[in-house]
């Protein structure tokens, strides 16, 4: 049996290490890369430039894009599946962990502002999800 392990990422360099961690650790694993688009509130900024988009789906398949780029060159000689997601990080990576045998997550990514007003998706994950979590500094 095949181990399935999911690695939340956004445009953080932590995010960036979590996934060379799980190449690293998981060489046989079917890695898949996952973003999840916040929700949009008066405190994320990006998010919310994103929900101001005229095709909401459109935008975050182009956000996501960069960063997906990024992790394939990091995998360099390994596929990694990719996917997008929309939603509350922390909610989002919890649910989609029942899917999978390990999570590898970056301590924190985003912004200073994005930490302190929308908590730390790191702690939350480790907290509830339903796999194992490896949290990456």
């Amino acid at each position: 049996m095949s181990t399935r392990v999911l690695v939340p990422m956004d445009d953080s360099d932590m995010s960036e290490h979590a996934l060379e961690h799980a190449l690293e650790i998981y060489p046989d694993a079917e890695i898949t890369v996952l973003h999840v688009v916040g929700e949009p509130s008066g405190m994320m900024g990006k998010a919310t430039g994103l929900a101001l988009a005229d095709d909401l789906e459109e935008a975050a398949e182009e956000h996501a894009t960069v960063i997906f780029d990024r992790a394939r060159e990091i995998a360099a000689d390994r596929e990694i599946t990719t996917d997008v997601a929309w939603g509350s990080p922390s909610k989002v990576i919890v649910n989609r962990a029942r899917e999978f045998d390990a999570v590898v997550i970056g301590s924190h990514g985003g912004s200073l502002a994005d930490r302190l007003f929308v908590g730390n998706v790191a702690q939350k994950v480790f907290r509830h999800s339903p796999t194992p979590v490896t949290v990456v500094r």
